[in-house]
């Protein structure tokens, strides 16, 4: 392969951007493809293709010349992390010219700590998975028709409320056979007691919430609109989608973990307060994860690709983020608490109808 062992950017790009991953050329590694726009003459170029791109606009020329600064350091990142790596690769995406610890003030907001300091979510203490057997090889809660399509938080801390929504929304659709998008933002207003909106909250509180106001509305009758806003949960003529209760699948058990999932989609924290993480691009995730449980998505499936196996997550930074907004990470690490610490803090929602069960 030509062109992988020069460290220059510029050459990179120049290359058609063009890294090496497992002795194959992926064209797109950072974002683009050569059809994407014609090879630029500068980094400069680059950044104004990207800016167009993804619709960036800036204040004031100064403000743009930061930004510029920034993307340049997270594309050296990029490159840099692309080129020794084998089982995943980073790439431009709309947080490219947002600095790391911008990034995770921003779009982070797991709070696991706050059943810590507020109170105990009121789980139920029993496992309803536990006598599972025969699992099967693999599951995509996708192709099953339980998963609403890729969702946007926006600047805001609100991941507690989508991974809680997502769960809901395919328990729903397991139970009743219905996929019905569910409201993030009544979560995000109404959920206040130990949640706080875009400061972040824990998924146990916000199905607790669920369970305590019988049931959420729908995405359509209660939409996002990427803050906090004033409260308005009861509206008169209004569908909502309900719950029974919830577990909390027990931690540091990969096998619990993969049990659970085999029924139903599952909400998980994980310690996403990396750069890898910030650009994932593709590929399965076994690299730097940061130290603290600080986002929450949805595990929505689990596979093997050439020997890897992995879990499949939902997120929430829509689809120009990842693979169309989705993540793999490594499962089988031989770690308790697996990659990024996934198996640590894990929940579902619970839907109980006459003649169903586990």
């Amino acid at each position: 392969m030509q062109g992988c062992n020069s460290a220059s950017i510029s050459f990179i790009i120049k290359q058609g951007f063009v890294a090496c991953r497992a002795g194959h050329q992926d064209p797109s590694v950072v974002g683009y493809s050569q059809e994407d726009l014609a090879l630029p003459n500068s980094l400069f170029d680059l950044f104004t293709s990207w800016s167009v791109k993804h619709r960036k606009t800036y204040a004031s020329p100064k403000v743009k010349v930061k930004r510029y600064e920034i993307f340049k350091q997270n594309l050296r990142h990029i490159v840099e992390t692309n080129r020794r790596n084998g089982s995943y690769w980073l790439g431009l995406n709309q947080f490219a010219d947002v600095a790391h610890e911008e990034f995770k003030a921003s779009y982070l907001g797991l709070k696991p700590g706050l059943a810590r300091r507020d109170a105990q979510p009121h789980s139920s203490t029993t496992f309803r998975y536990e006598n599972a057997m025969n699992l099967p090889w693999a599951v995509d809660w996708r192709k099953k028709g339980a998963v609403t399509p890729v969702k946007n938080q926006g600047e805001c801390g609100s991941c507690w409320a989508f991974s809680t929504v997502a769960a809901v929304e395919g328990i729903n659709q397991i139970v009743t056979g219905k996929l019905i998008s569910l409201s993030e933002q009544e979560l995000m207003d109404c959920d206040n007691t130990f949640d706080h909106g875009c400061g972040g909250g824990l998924m146990d509180f916000a199905f607790a919430y669920i369970i305590g106001k019988q049931g959420i509305h729908t995405e359509e009758d209660y939409p996002y609109i990427m803050e906090e806003g004033y409260c308005r949960e009861k509206q008169p003529q209004s569908n909502v989608i309900t719950i029974t209760g919830y577990e909390d699948v027990p931690g540091n058990s990969e096998t619990s973990f993969l049990k659970a999932l085999a029924h139903q989609p599952v909400s998980v924290g994980i310690t996403a307060g990396s750069r890898d993480f910030q650009f994932y691009k593709g590929g399965i995730f076994d690299g730097s994860c940061g130290v603290e449980l600080k986002h929450a998505l949805t595990a929505v499936g689990f596979d093997s690709d050439n020997g890897q196996d992995y879990i499949i997550m939902k997120n929430s930074w829509g689809k120009n983020w990842g693979e169309q907004g989705y993540f793999r990470i490594r499962r089988g690490s031989g770690k308790p608490e697996g990659v990024c610490d996934i198996y640590k803090i894990a929940s579902y929602p619970i839907k109980n109808v006459p003649g169903w069960g586990p």
